[in-house]
């Protein structure tokens, strides 16, 4: 009798990991029901020497499920991009798929990547996030209403998209190993838009990245505000940092909370000399204020639940963390010129 030929691993899944033991399984359990067939895929977990149990329940999941190949990867580093890449060094695939500890991907995530991959329809492919609520409480939904709102993403088609397209960046990815070899792998002093940064390199170089909404999945956004004002003064910090390198990557959506910042400082300024100053002022922040609270009422009489009042709170920090950081970082760079 022959021995069984052992299946080739096609499909790598590369995660970046720390203190993920709340939703690891959500997300292994996930990979385990994808359409596309286990013995051809494995996850590599890069954990960012995690504190919390995350191992312990990697390799619980591990023992209780071996039809599906998985493997840690120390990144000593503990950084998101130098995650992706100690997790691509170590895949063994010919596909690279990144996904994030605390999102769960649809059934059909793995399948149609790869087929769009095969088809060559572009270098980089991606789909939509279904934002979730990272807690039960009001804030917790309500942050999460306005990350999925153009209010708060403006106009990141990954969060509000319904129709396939060509697009400047995906969420995660999935490309060739040979393509993230070629493109340059992910900039590891890039500590976040790290996936924007990639993606700018790779259109630069002649690469296409694809949106399609059948690539779907479920992202729990932050909890509380505190949480949501640091990721967002992240998401801004890094922001300039990546577009002082790409200018040309800068959008209409990107550059509006940063000038509104600006403006309000300015304002305050010379508003205690400027009695015009303090009537724009004025002016302006009340209609903003206004903006958000029709936009949340709105929301909250749609859903049937006045929790969702509470995205007024959540769109301001967004847009006032990110603003702020984007400003910060520019000054901190200017000084360094």
């Amino acid at each position: 009798m022959q021995p069984k030929k052992k299946i080739p691993i096609e499909v790598s899944i590369i995660v970046p990991c720390y203190n993920e033991a709340d939703t690891i399984q959500l997300l292994l359990d996930a990979i385990l029901k994808q359409t596309y067939p286990c013995t051809r895929m494995e996850v590599v977990i890069a954990d960012a020497m995690s504190e919390d149990g995350t191992r312990a329940n990697i390799e619980h999941f591990i023992l209780k499920n071996p039809e599906l190949a998985i493997r840690i990867v120390d990144n000593p580093k503990c950084t998101i991009p130098a995650g992706v890449n100690v997790a691509a060094d170590a895949a063994i695939g010919k596909y690279l798929i990144r996904m994030d500890a605390h999102s769960v991907p649809d059934r059909e995530y793995v399948a149609t990547s790869v087929d769009l991959l095969k088809n060559r329809i572009a270098d980089n492919v991606g789909g939509v996030w279904q934002i979730l609520a990272g807690g039960n409480t009001c804030i917790s939904k309500a942050i999460a209403a306005a990350a999925a709102h153009p209010l708060g993403a403006g106009d990141a088609l990954y969060r509000i998209a319904n129709k396939a397209a060509f697009v400047d960046t995906v969420p995660f990815g999935a490309f060739l190993k040979d393509t993230f070899e070629r493109v340059g792998r992910f900039d590891e002093n890039q500590l976040s838009n790290e996936d924007y940064e990639f993606n700018a390199r790779l259109r630069l170089s002649g690469g296409k990245i694809w949106l399609d909404p059948r690539i779907r999945s479920k992202y729990y956004a932050r909890k509380n505000l505190k949480d949501l004002a640091r990721q967002y003064w992240r998401y801004g910090y890094w922001k300039y940092r990546m577009l002082k390198k790409y200018p040309s990557t800068l959008r209409w959506r990107q550059a509006i909370p940063p000038l509104f910042i600006f403006c309000t400082i300015l304002l305050v300024i010379l508003s205690s000399f400027l009695s015009i100053a303090r009537i724009i002022l004025a002016i302006e922040l009340g209609l903003y204020f206004l903006v958000l609270f029709a936009f949340s009422m709105i929301e909250s009489i749609k859903r049937k639940d006045y929790c969702y009042l509470e995205m007024i709170f959540a769109v301001f920090v967004m847009h006032f963390c990110w603003g702020s950081g984007f400003l910060y970082s520019f000054m901190d760079q200017s000084r360094k010129v």
